[in-house]
Protein backbone atom coordinates (compact mmCIF):
# COMPACT_ATOMS: atom_id res chain seq x y z
CA UNK A 1 0.00 0.00 0.00
CA UNK A 2 1.09 3.56 -0.48
CA UNK A 3 1.01 6.29 1.07
CA UNK A 4 0.05 9.91 -0.49
CA UNK A 5 1.71 13.11 0.68
CA UNK A 6 0.20 15.38 -1.75
CA UNK A 7 1.92 18.07 -3.70
CA UNK A 8 5.42 18.27 -2.16
CA UNK A 9 8.93 18.93 -4.15
CA UNK A 10 9.89 15.46 -3.37
CA UNK A 11 11.47 13.89 -6.15
CA UNK A 12 14.79 11.90 -6.68
CA UNK A 13 17.94 12.63 -6.91
CA UNK A 14 17.85 16.57 -6.64
CA UNK A 15 21.44 17.88 -7.46
CA UNK A 16 23.05 20.25 -5.11
CA UNK A 17 24.06 23.16 -7.39
CA UNK A 18 26.66 25.70 -6.70
CA UNK A 19 25.78 28.81 -8.82
CA UNK A 20 28.64 31.74 -9.35
CA UNK A 21 28.32 35.10 -10.76
CA UNK A 22 30.26 38.49 -10.35
CA UNK A 23 28.70 41.41 -8.59
CA UNK A 24 28.56 44.93 -10.06
CA UNK A 25 31.96 45.57 -8.32
CA UNK A 26 33.45 42.55 -10.15
CA UNK A 27 33.86 40.46 -6.86
CA UNK A 28 32.81 36.91 -7.01
CA UNK A 29 29.35 35.65 -5.43
CA UNK A 30 27.88 32.17 -5.32
CA UNK A 31 24.98 30.86 -3.86
CA UNK A 32 23.45 26.63 -3.36
CA UNK A 33 20.22 26.12 -5.73
CA UNK A 34 18.92 22.33 -5.00
CA UNK A 35 15.76 23.42 -7.14
CA UNK A 36 17.32 23.03 -10.96
CA UNK A 37 18.24 20.57 -13.49
CA UNK A 38 18.00 19.83 -17.12
CA UNK A 39 15.10 22.16 -18.91
CA UNK A 40 15.91 20.92 -23.04
CA UNK A 41 18.54 19.96 -24.84
CA UNK A 42 22.03 21.99 -23.87
CA UNK A 43 19.62 24.11 -21.50
CA UNK A 44 19.52 24.37 -17.76
CA UNK A 45 16.40 25.43 -15.43
CA UNK A 46 16.95 26.93 -12.12
CA UNK A 47 14.04 27.72 -9.66
CA UNK A 48 15.79 31.35 -7.98
CA UNK A 49 13.83 33.61 -5.96
CA UNK A 50 14.33 37.37 -7.01
CA UNK A 51 15.99 38.82 -3.76
CA UNK A 52 18.68 36.53 -4.41
CA UNK A 53 21.88 39.01 -4.83
CA UNK A 54 23.00 35.96 -7.47
CA UNK A 55 19.73 35.80 -9.16
CA UNK A 56 20.11 40.03 -9.72
CA UNK A 57 23.78 39.23 -10.82
CA UNK A 58 22.43 37.03 -13.13
CA UNK A 59 19.53 39.60 -14.46
CA UNK A 60 22.86 42.10 -14.85
CA UNK A 61 25.36 40.11 -16.58
CA UNK A 62 22.69 37.43 -18.42
CA UNK A 63 25.53 34.97 -17.79
CA UNK A 64 26.72 32.78 -15.05
CA UNK A 65 28.43 29.20 -13.83
CA UNK A 66 26.87 26.30 -12.53
CA UNK A 67 29.17 23.85 -10.41
CA UNK A 68 28.24 20.13 -9.26
CA UNK A 69 28.64 20.09 -5.20
CA UNK A 70 30.77 17.05 -4.35
CA UNK A 71 31.26 14.79 -1.21
CA UNK A 72 34.59 16.85 -0.61
CA UNK A 73 32.67 20.33 -0.33
CA UNK A 74 29.60 19.59 1.35
CA UNK A 75 30.39 22.40 3.97
CA UNK A 76 31.20 24.37 1.75
CA UNK A 77 28.04 23.70 -0.56
CA UNK A 78 25.98 24.05 2.76
CA UNK A 79 27.26 27.63 3.56
CA UNK A 80 27.16 28.60 0.35
CA UNK A 81 23.00 28.12 0.88
CA UNK A 82 22.73 29.56 4.62
CA UNK A 83 24.20 32.28 4.24
CA UNK A 84 22.81 35.17 1.96
CA UNK A 85 24.86 37.43 0.24
CA UNK A 86 22.59 40.16 1.13
CA UNK A 87 24.35 40.03 4.64
CA UNK A 88 27.54 38.74 3.72
CA UNK A 89 29.82 39.76 1.08
CA UNK A 90 32.73 37.86 1.33
CA UNK A 91 31.11 34.18 1.30
CA UNK A 92 33.90 32.44 -0.93
CA UNK A 93 36.79 33.92 1.15
CA UNK A 94 35.10 32.67 4.39
CA UNK A 95 33.98 28.80 3.07
CA UNK A 96 37.67 29.46 1.65
CA UNK A 97 36.86 28.56 -2.07
CA UNK A 98 38.66 30.70 -4.64
CA UNK A 99 37.35 31.48 -8.41
CA UNK A 100 38.75 31.67 -11.83
CA UNK A 101 36.97 33.75 -14.80
CA UNK A 102 35.28 31.05 -16.83
CA UNK A 103 36.68 31.24 -20.29
CA UNK A 104 33.17 31.53 -22.71
CA UNK A 105 30.80 33.59 -20.16
CA UNK A 106 31.17 36.57 -17.75
CA UNK A 107 31.52 34.56 -14.76
CA UNK A 108 33.22 33.22 -11.84
CA UNK A 109 34.16 29.30 -12.04
CA UNK A 110 34.54 28.17 -8.51
CA UNK A 111 38.12 26.31 -8.45
CA UNK A 112 37.66 23.64 -5.48
CA UNK A 113 34.38 22.08 -7.70
CA UNK A 114 35.35 19.64 -10.04
CA UNK A 115 32.76 20.05 -12.56
CA UNK A 116 31.42 23.22 -13.85
CA UNK A 117 28.59 24.41 -16.80
CA UNK A 118 29.10 27.84 -18.04
CA UNK A 119 25.75 29.79 -18.64
CA UNK A 120 24.08 32.13 -20.92
CA UNK A 121 20.75 33.44 -19.52
CA UNK A 122 18.02 32.94 -22.03
CA UNK A 123 14.31 33.61 -19.69
CA UNK A 124 13.79 34.57 -16.04
CA UNK A 125 10.08 34.39 -15.04
CA UNK A 126 9.65 36.45 -12.12
CA UNK A 127 6.48 35.35 -10.75
CA UNK A 128 7.56 31.63 -10.78
CA UNK A 129 11.59 32.35 -10.31
CA UNK A 130 12.05 29.97 -12.99
CA UNK A 131 15.45 30.51 -14.74
CA UNK A 132 16.31 28.98 -18.33
CA UNK A 133 20.13 29.13 -19.72
CA UNK A 134 22.15 28.15 -22.59
CA UNK A 135 24.76 25.38 -21.67
CA UNK A 136 27.35 27.38 -23.31
CA UNK A 137 30.25 24.93 -22.09
CA UNK A 138 31.17 21.73 -19.78
CA UNK A 139 34.63 21.74 -18.25
CA UNK A 140 35.51 19.44 -15.67
CA UNK A 141 38.98 18.76 -13.65
CA UNK A 142 41.32 16.06 -15.53
CA UNK A 143 41.00 14.57 -12.17
CA UNK A 144 37.51 13.15 -12.75
CA UNK A 145 37.88 11.99 -16.00
CA UNK A 146 37.85 8.61 -16.93
CA UNK A 147 38.81 7.53 -20.50
CA UNK A 148 38.47 11.36 -21.70
CA UNK A 149 34.75 10.97 -19.81
CA UNK A 150 33.34 12.38 -16.34
CA UNK A 151 33.69 9.73 -14.41
CA UNK A 152 30.69 10.33 -11.84
CA UNK A 153 32.48 7.39 -9.21
CA UNK A 154 35.19 10.20 -9.36
CA UNK A 155 33.45 13.50 -9.55
CA UNK A 156 31.06 12.10 -6.34
CA UNK A 157 28.25 14.30 -6.58
CA UNK A 158 26.11 15.08 -3.60
CA UNK A 159 21.99 15.43 -4.03
CA UNK A 160 19.59 17.14 -1.50
CA UNK A 161 16.72 14.91 0.25
CA UNK A 162 13.74 17.57 0.64
CA UNK A 163 12.19 15.20 3.17
CA UNK A 164 14.92 14.99 5.48
CA UNK A 165 16.52 18.28 4.65
CA UNK A 166 20.07 16.22 4.12
CA UNK A 167 22.97 15.68 1.58
CA UNK A 168 23.53 12.19 0.05
CA UNK A 169 26.26 11.16 -2.24
CA UNK A 170 25.23 8.63 -5.15
CA UNK A 171 25.39 5.26 -5.11
CA UNK A 172 27.05 2.32 -8.01
CA UNK A 173 25.89 1.62 -10.74
CA UNK A 174 23.07 -0.72 -11.77
CA UNK A 175 22.44 -1.01 -14.58
CA UNK A 176 23.60 0.09 -18.64
CA UNK A 177 20.79 3.10 -20.20
CA UNK A 178 19.63 1.72 -23.67
CA UNK A 179 21.07 -1.59 -23.15
CA UNK A 180 19.67 -3.66 -20.60
CA UNK A 181 15.80 -2.68 -21.29
CA UNK A 182 16.66 -4.18 -24.59
CA UNK A 183 16.27 -8.04 -23.27
CA UNK A 184 12.63 -7.85 -22.75
CA UNK A 185 12.17 -6.84 -26.66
Amino acid sequence: MKKNFGKQTYLYPMPVLIIATYNEDGSANAMNAAWGGIHDTNQIGICLDSTHKTTQNILNKKAFSVSVADVDHVVEADYLGVVSANQEQHKLEKAHLTVSKCEFVDAPMINEFKMTLECQMVSYDENSGYLVANIVNVCADEKILKDGKIDVTLLKPITYDPVSHSYFQLGGKVGNAFKDGLKLK
